[in-house]
Formats: C-alpha cells, sequence, structure tokens
C-alpha cells in the first residue's frame, strides 16, 4: 500500500529547488515534438489560446463557475509547455515504488492464485474468493512490458475533441489508451484517431449500453471490432454487483471469438492509487478510469500526451458549448467521480512539465 503522507503537499519541485513556474519562464519556443534523445517532427501543432485582442466575448450560457476557472486554465496553459524532466522522473519513481503499477495495476494469474481473497475496492467490507472457474478468467501474466514506451496517447471522450483534428496526433502515438469504449469511426477519425492499444470498458457501459450481457451479446461483441487485438481492461471488483456482467463480458470474447484480449483492473492497485493521491490532496470521489489510466502510463510512457480530458460545459478558448462526449451529448453527472478536482490534478501534472494536457485544436504547422 502507498504510504500515507500528513497534509496536503506540493506536487513536485524542480531542479535546484527552483519552482516549476520558474523553471517554465526559463523554457525556450518548442517547434517540435521533443522525445528523450531526439527529436520527432511533428505534422501538426496544437493551436495556442487566442490573443487578447482575438478572445471572444463570454457567452450569457456559460456554465456555472466556468468563468473564473477558464481564466485559470488560459493563465496556466498560455506558458509555453517543457517538459520537466526532473518533475517527471519523481513522479514516476514515486508511483512505481509505492504504488507498484508495473506488477499490481492488473489481476494475473500469477499474482492473484485459486484461493485468493479479493476486497472490493469501493465495498471494502465486500469480499471475493477466487474459484477455479474465475481464475480461468484471469491473464496469465502482467501485460506490461518492464520497459518504456517513448510517446504515449491517453484519449479521454470528452466534446473539446469534436472538430478538433487532433486524430493524426494522437495515431502518431508509440501506444493509445482510450476509455470507456468509446465510439470510433463514423466520421470521427479525423478528430480522435483509430489507433488503440488499451481500451477500459466500465461495467455501467456494459448495463446500460448492452442490457448487462443478460441477452444477445453478439452486438457487444461485433461493437468490440474498432479496437481490433487491443487490450480490454474491466473493472469487476470495485462494487460486488458488477462481478457478473464484467465476467460475462469475459465469457462473451471467448464465446465469438473475439481477438480483443479482456482482462481486469486489480482493487488493491485501485486502494493503493487512491491513498497515494489522497496524501496528495484529492480527496473527494473515487478515481475515474481515465486518471488509472494516467497513472500507469506515467510509470511506462518516457513522453505522455492527453486528449479529450475536459470536463466542463464550455470551450477554454473559444467559449462554444462542449457536449460531455465527443459521440453524444449525455449529461455529466458527478456522483462517484469528482472530474474537477481530477482536471486541476492534471493541470498541474501540466504546469510542471510531467505530461502534456491538450485543450486546443490540432491544425496543420510549419516546423
Amino acid at each position: 500500500m502507498c504510504q500515507r503522507k500528513k497534509g496536503n503537499i506540493p506536487l513536485i519541485r524542480g531542479k535546484k529547488g527552483r519552482s516549476p513556474r520558474a523553471e517554465r519562464r526559463t523554457a525556450g519556443s518548442l517547434t517540435s515534438l521533443t522525445l528523450t534523445g531526439h527529436s520527432v517532427q511533428a505534422s501538426y501543432v496544437e493551436s495556442r489560446p487566442p490573443s487578447p485582442k482575438k478572445i471572444p466575448p463570454w457567452p450569457s450560457d456559460l456554465c456555472k463557475g466556468c468563468r473564473a476557472l477558464i481564466e485559470k486554465v488560459r493563465e496556466r496553459y498560455s506558458k509555453t509547455w517543457k517538459k520537466q524532466e526532473d518533475n517527471y522522473r519523481n513522479l514516476s519513481s514515486q508511483l512505481r515504488s509505492q504504488c507498484q503499477g508495473f506488477d499490481r495495476a492488473i489481476i494475473t494469474q500469477a499474482n492473484t492464485p485459486v484461493g485468493s481473497t479479493i476486497v472490493y475496492s469501493a465495498e471494502n467490507k465486500k469480499t471475493l474468493k477466487v474459484t477455479p472457474e474465475m481464475f480461468s478468467t484471469f491473464i496469465k501474466e502482467n501485460p506490461f512490458p518492464k520497459k518504456k514506451w517513448e510517446t504515449c496517447a491517453v484519449v479521454g471522450n470528452s466534446g473539446i475533441l469534436t472538430n478538433s483534428s487532433c486524430g493524426e496526433m494522437i495515431d502518431s502515438a508509440e501506444l493509445v489508451i482510450r476509455c470507456n469504449l468509446p465510439s470510433l469511426g463514423k466520421g470521427y477519425e479525423r478528430h480522435v484517431g483509430t489507433k488503440t492499444d488499451i481500451v477500459t470498458a466500465n461495467p455501467s457501459i456494459l448495463v446500460k449500453e448492452y442490457g448487462d450481457l443478460m441477452g444477445p451479446r453478439r452486438p457487444f461483441v461485433e461493437s468490440l471490432h474498432s479496437y481490433g487485438k487491443s487490450m480490454m481492461v474491466l473493472s469487476p471488483f470495485s462494487y460486488a454487483h458488477t462481478t457478473p456482467v464484467c465476467l460475462r463480458a469475459v465469457y462473451s470474447v471467448r464465446d465469438f471469438e473475439s481477438p480483443i484480449q479482456p482482462m481486469f483492473f486489480n482493487p488493491d492497485y485501485f486502494l493503493s492509487l487512491a491513498l497515494f493521491w489522497r496524501s496528495r490532496g484529492l480527496t473527494r470521489g473515487l478515481l475515474s478510469t481515465g486518471l488509472v489510466m494516467v497513472n500507469i502510463a506515467l510509470e511506462h510512457c518516457a513522453n505522455l500526451h492527453l486528449y479529450g480530458f475536459w470536463p466542463f460545459g464550455n470551450h477554454p478558448f473559444e467559449l462554444n458549448a462542449v457536449k460531455n462526449h465527443y459521440y453524444d451529448d449525455k449529461k455529466a453527472i458527478w456522483t462517484v467521480h469528482y472530474m474537477p478536482d481530477e482536471f486541476d490534478l492534471l493541470l498541474r501534472l501540466h504546469s510542471q512539465g510531467v505530461l502534456r494536457l491538450h485543450l486546443g485544436n490540432c491544425r496543420p504547422g510549419i516546423n
């Protein structure tokens, strides 16, 4: 388990005691996507916030509390971003040593044998004994190699991706992680890409979209075709009532011989990660699967880029209304996860040069 630290502490300091803000003031302009040890010319660059003369007027239908939030985002985001290698290495090392995502993020036959007791992460008074039948649904060994990918993209599903033209930038990453079985193809390719190496599947989607998988299961399996041979990570051990539907998802994939590779999040890792961030000020709500995947990526990826992480109702630069998802307009209900706090954390990590949070549109660039 991650060890608790008293009080809210600064996330990361820069080199030789300088603050990340001081580090940013010395940063030069970036004209290409910088990778460890070499540089790759990007065919697309992210548009910057508009100049003061071009800032549109505040709309009358601005989401509640969004003006102060957007002003803060613009202030932080207007500074030229540069990776702060010390900050990144510090956080990545802490996550690896204290939460051990390399070894514990996914349940495997190696780390959870028959007879083990699983403790539900959101209902810690409820437990489950691993039976031989359940054990057969676990992957054999850790799917993540003990190496680092050079560039990774974690893609959320915010409507901020609508008309963003970020698909090519997303697909150029060595590893692409998508959240909650998003809609791909159907004209979204230009804006969100198609490449998928890992996709998460929340049990709530299986319940709402596929009838708890209690009826015909072919529609569910066919919906997975757009993710190819990617890994699909399910979360059966947060709440006891979600275990059966996640097991049915695995059986459906097997029965229809889908090439996708299902696996399960480890609730021990969820608990460790929650304790890690709680000691650093993130105290409200359960961690979303999007944030969990960001943390896993921070252990595995030398350069991490985030797209589609914007949980508010207006665009931060253009101020137009933004849908909850780029593929539908179902309203966000923050009862389990507290997305404003999670976004603030991601924005701080962006400001500290740990990861790159993309909030603007992507456009052809001159390199």
